[in-house]
């Protein structure tokens, strides 16, 4: 039978409030007899189905328990009184947040696990208490954690589904699933937090639109109408989210970080941004500014990335971050760049950073310097696209000459470059030659003597019409003479 068709046989709130307190004064001589006299009022309160009296009653023993310091016992009733037959779930919702509220109580830490753990035996499998449940977990994987035991508060907290939980507050349940992830990266179970940062929505952390002055008068206005009517109006709460999403998108650069995503750092980064207290704090602001350039550069060149990188260009903020912003400009032109150039002028300014390294080792980040050898990667190809737009034919020894590098490194980047299809090439090896000019098929070739005879037509009678003009004017010019 649901608790919803379960209906009040009598009202035992009189028995309640004289037997309580008796019982709690039974309780400074004989606890064993006061929890007894309870438990037998308990069971006809929860067979007469008095859910506000069985609730009063549960938590009086619970709470005479703790006032004993009689925490084995209190331990003990909460699990016999949890099982009895048809106890009332809310009854049972009552006592258990109240037993959550004694964990700050507990004399020692033994004493705070075993609660714990009573806790988790009564609420496991219960859907009406999943909240309390996943509350006291949280705090048991916080202990492991400060025991130093990382795996055990991983494997405890990333056990729950928060979202799944219903009558858990979405701001929570964004907060539970942040914390699972805080444990996997912490743990470098770079997967498992992939897979469990995906389980957060980012429309619930997007930027809010602030409301007009009109609109907020009509809401009011709304709301007067209402009340004169009778009806309760609530008061609406606005649900700052700027420091969960401010934690998730550092969550998330981590790991794209690790797994060398650039162009999703990139957009992570453009997230932060677009954030009140990053635009409002140039100390917040500048950083971000150059990440975001940064790693879009860093990022390998596709059509998403080009129409990123220029989108950022645009960006009228990058002049409060000029020699950066300098540094973008030159990914945006058809123009070669010299590797030793830009290291000499934009080197030690990028190691400043913690994002690159010049040499190995110099920071506590171990890609850092791989970001550089990438930076370096990112020139050399925009170099081979600018050489590839300009000659259709090259010999190597210049090829070389204009990227700065030796024949076999040239040969890998042009290579790599076509593999990717980002150009196409041909190296004759014997004659010294790179070919950067694609082999066109008929129906180009056709296409192109089509567009050329169309464009010769076009020529000729426009030649036509200027003779035939010439030789009008011609005649009229002898006449005006006369």
């Amino acid at each position: 039978m649901s608790e919803a068709t379960l209906k009040l046989e009598k009202d035992f709130t009189k028995e309640v409030d004289q037997q309580l307190p008796e019982a709690e004064t039974l309780a400074k001589t004989n606890l064993q007899g006061a929890i007894e006299k309870l438990t037998a009022l308990e069971k006809q309160t929860r067979q007469a189905s008095d859910l506000a009296s069985t609730s009063r009653v549960l938590i009086a023993i619970v709470t005479l328990c703790k006032n004993a310091g009689d925490w084995s016992l209190m331990n003990e009733q909460t699990l016999v009184l949890s099982k009895k037959h048809s106890q009332l779930k809310q009854a049972i919702t009552k006592m258990v947040q109240t037993v959550v509220g004694f964990l700050d109580d507990t004399p020692d830490l033994k004493t705070k696990l075993s609660v714990i753990e009573t806790l988790r035996t009564v609420t496991e499998g219960k859907i009406f208490v999943e909240v309390e449940r996943a509350r006291v977990t949280k705090i048991l994987s916080d202990i492991k954690k400060e025991q130093g035991d990382l795996k055990a508060a991983t494997e405890i907290l990333c056990e729950l589904q928060v979202e799944t939980f219903g009558s858990m507050d979405r701001r929570e349940k964004t907060e539970f699933i942040l914390a699972q992830v805080a444990l996997c990266i912490e743990s470098e179970d770079w997967t498992q937090a992939g897979i469990l940062g995906r389980k957060i929505s980012t429309r619930y952390l997007a930027r809010k639109a602030k409301k007009t002055a009109e609109q907020l008068e009509k809401e009011q206005k709304e709301r007067e109408k209402k009340r004169a009517r009778g009806e309760e109006v609530p008061e609406e709460k606005e649900d700052d989210t700027t420091d969960l999403k401010l934690r998730y998108y550092e969550q998330q650069i981590a790991l794209a970080k690790h797994d060398d995503k650039y162009l999703d750092v990139c957009k992570h980064y453009r997230q932060v941004l677009d954030t009140e207290a990053v635009e409002e704090d140039p100390a917040k602001l500048h950083p971000v500014l150059q990440r975001i350039i940064y790693f879009v550069i860093l990022s390998p060149y596709d059509n998403e990335q080009h129409d990123l990188l220029h989108r950022i260009f645009k960006d009228t903020r990058n002049s409060q971050v000029p020699l950066d912003a300098e540094l973008l400009r030159l990914f945006t032109v058809h123009e070669l760049m010299r590797w030793p150039e830009i290291a000499k002028k934009f080197g030690p300014h990028l190691c400043s950073t913690d994002v690159f390294d010049a040499q190995p080792g110099q920071s506590s980040d171990a890609k850092a310097h791989q970001r550089w050898e990438d930076l370096r990667k990112r020139v050399i190809e925009h170099n081979v696209r600018v050489v590839a737009k300009y000659y259709t034919r090259i010999r190597m020894n210049r090829l070389t000459e204009l990227l700065d590098l030796a024949e076999d490194e040239t040969e890998k980047y042009i290579s790599e470059l076509v593999t990717s299809k980002t150009v196409y090439a041909k190296i004759d090896r014997p004659a010294r030659i790179v070919s950067f000019a694609k082999p066109r098929g008929a129906d180009d070739i056709l296409n192109e003597w089509s567009h050329n005879m169309k464009s010769l037509l076009g020529l000729l009678e426009r030649i036509d019409h200027l003779i035939t003009k010439e030789e009008m004017m011609a005649r009229i010019q002898p006449t005006s003479a006369k």
